[in-house]
């Protein structure tokens, strides 16, 4: 039996105001660091706002309670992505940003590395 309702598909979300998703006059190596990133930047906007600061809680929840490789890992998937955000967002950080987004990501592979060799 079919249905007469319409479907209800879920509306993207429109993207931010601005002119472009890309740095201009970039540096041919930052303009296919953009490029590479925009799919995936675009398919993690139309998630649902509260699913990966969800994940991102989750993973870190993980690595902080589970010695030995299995939190490393789940510390270093977080370390990652929050590299490669950085990276993304590096042009427009003030110096005091670029710090900041420095020493956090350090204290997670630094934690990492920690719970990689505590093994207890």
């Amino acid at each position: 039996m079919s249905s007469n309702r319409p479907s209800r598909a879920r509306r993207p979300r429109p993207l931010p105001k601005g002119d472009t998703l890309f740095t201009p006059d970039a540096t041919s190596s930052r303009q296919e660091l953009e490029h590479r990133s925009a799919t995936a930047l675009l398919w993690m906007h139309q998630m649902p706002r509260w699913l990966l600061p969800l994940l991102a809680a989750a993973l870190l929840l993980v690595g902080l309670t589970v010695s030995g490789w299995g939190g490393a890992i789940a510390l270093l998937a977080v370390a990652v992505t929050l590299g490669w955000l950085a990276a993304i967002s590096w042009p427009r950080l003030s110096a005091q940003g670029r710090m900041l987004r420095v020493v956090i990501i350090g204290a997670v592979v630094a934690i990492a590395l920690v719970r990689a060799l505590h093994t207890g």
